[in-house]
């Protein structure tokens, strides 16, 4: 399902359930009910709620951003390591550099054509992937310098390499999503809870205030959305993309 059709269901839900409540709740009032009536503790309960729940939301959303934009860190962590291994291999002998820099496109290449799917759709790296980059540290790993000058590059390469398996390794543990089940109990059942305190204050007797009160509404349902779609960094709507490689390797993407 596209991403904006959730969030338009999700919105139009909330919407829809604050209008059937209240028009329920004028079929069952009582014709000498005073809306005006409202108990002083009602309100400020209603006000440290709506207060608590916004703090809540504003955590929750910082700290799934916050994942998102690691997680494009990592990406663009590998996609530097990578290059700085197909750069500074120039100074090895022809056969040795295009070997490398062959195992490098490959692993890239796929990273782009293959792997970038798979972590979207099973939510996991693939074997491929992890061989490829074997390969990679092998063949650099292997050669064995002939000159001083090779020889200064060689360690400064290990560690480009070691540079991109650490990435990878947190690439692949920023895939699955961050917020724990309890968590997004407590966003729910808040979110619940805030809209329910509005009919506390019997919102909803005008048509200025039903509005508001569908408003109200609406913009907890987007916000709830917005950090469900920030909780998964490589497979919803605003993800971390693949950009960096791309913008390194341009003849990566088939």
């Amino acid at each position: 399902m596209p991403e904006w059709l959730v969030l338009t269901l999700s919105m139009a839900a909330a919407v829809a359930v604050v209008i059937v409540i209240t028009l329920l709740r004028q079929r069952t009032a009582s014709e000498d009910e005073d809306p005006s009536e409202t108990p002083d503790v009602i309100e400020y309960m209603t006000m440290w709620i709506g207060v608590v729940y916004a703090i809540v939301l504003g955590l929750a959303i910082a700290g799934v951003w916050e994942a998102r934009s690691a997680a494009q860190d990592h990406v663009q962590a590998e996609a530097q390591a990578l290059h700085e291994i197909h750069e500074r291999v120039r100074v090895y002998p022809a056969a040795e550099r295009d070997r490398i820099r062959a195992d490098v496109n490959a692993y890239v290449g796929h990273i782009v054509d293959v792997e970038w799917k798979t972590m979207k759709d099973d939510g996991r790296l693939t074997d491929k992937g992890d061989e490829l980059l074997a390969r990679l540290r092998a063949d650099v790993t292997d050669y064995e310098p002939t000159t001083d000058f090779q020889a200064q590059q060689y360690q400064p390469l290990m560690d480009q390499v070691a540079a991109a398996d650490q990435a990878r390794t947190a690439r692949a543990e920023s895939i699955d999503p961050t917020m724990p089940g309890v968590v997004w109990g407590g966003l729910l059942g808040g979110g619940i809870v805030t809209i329910g305190m509005v009919f506390a204050l019997q919102i909803g007797r005008t048509p200025r205030e039903l509005i508001l009160a569908c408003l109200f509404s609406a913009l907890i349902a987007f916000l709830l959305f917005l950090i469900w779609d920030f909780d998964a960094p490589y497979s919803r709507g605003i993800t971390a993309s693949a950009e960096p490689f791309l913008h390194f390797f341009s003849g990566a993407k088939d």
